[in-house]
């Protein structure tokens, strides 16, 4: 196996790692996203260090970046510190879900609220202004998808164990060759709206942030019924988009 060779991604599997050593017992349902999410991230890291992507470094930073959007909610709600609305929702899940519903409902969070935020962090001016570089960075975002749909294959044999598990593998075949990139395609399209908002001045970002807040919460909320995941994704999907200010 291709060791991970890139500093920043390494640091995030060791974090994951902690929090996962650190996990009480009261919080044990959400020990399946963080090992799932640390499998992916080290997948992420294999392929940067396999030379997958256009520009690795800006890969690497973006998953460092986005990573740690999750840690903090993580912690902030370990601390009771008070998580962002959508991860506060997530986090607060029926203990008694399958795995795989609470793994679907984070990674909603993650995707919806902290993705855009992410990638925003990592573009700057001279990204967005430059046709060329902007559509190499998408390039390399749309790269990911490639990644994931490797290892989620892997994780949903992990978790689609049991009547329930074995009833929501269509969700999880779904999600990681349709639902899952179109998320991640709306998420970048947010992007551009997020920039626009930034470009306006703070109260015009906060602005746009509280609108995402809102679409991210609802979604996330959409999914708690695990009786309903398939259908309302399959019908309504599984990402959100900020509409044109």
């Amino acid at each position: 196996m291709t060791p991970i060779v890139n500093p920043g991604v390494a640091e995030v599997v060791a974090q994951l790692r902690r929090r996962l050593d650190d996990l009480p017992p009261a919080s044990a349902h959400r020990r399946t996203f963080l090992e799932t999410y640390l499998r992916i991230t080290e997948a992420v890291g294999r392929a940067v260090a396999a030379g997958g992507f256009e520009d690795g470094g800006w890969v690497s930073g973006w998953d460092v970046t986005f990573a740690g959007l999750f840690l903090a909610a993580h912690d902030a709600d370990a601390s009771g510190d008070g998580a962002p609305r959508p991860w506060r929702l997530a986090f607060g899940a029926d203990p008694a879900l399958p795995p795989l519903v609470h793994v679907l409902v984070e990674l909603n969070a993650h995707v919806n609220w902290d993705l855009p935020q992410a990638l925003l962090a990592v573009l700057d001016d001279a990204d967005l202004g430059s046709e060329d570089l902007l559509a190499s960075r998408r390039r390399d975002h749309a790269r990911i998808d490639e990644v994931l749909a490797a290892q989620t294959a892997a994780e949903g044999r992990r978790l689609n164990g049991g009547l329930v598990g074995r009833a929501l593998v269509p969700v999880n075949t779904r999600l990681t060759h349709r639902f899952l990139p179109r998320a991640r395609e709306q998420a970048w399209r947010n992007v551009l709206v997020l920039a626009e908002g930034r470009r306006g001045g703070p109260e015009a970002y906060a602005a746009r942030l509280q609108d995402l807040d809102a679409l991210s919460s609802a979604k996330v909320t959409e999914l708690l019924d695990p009786r309903w995941v398939l259908p309302r994704v399959a019908v309504r999907g599984f990402g959100v988009e900020l509409p044109p200010a």
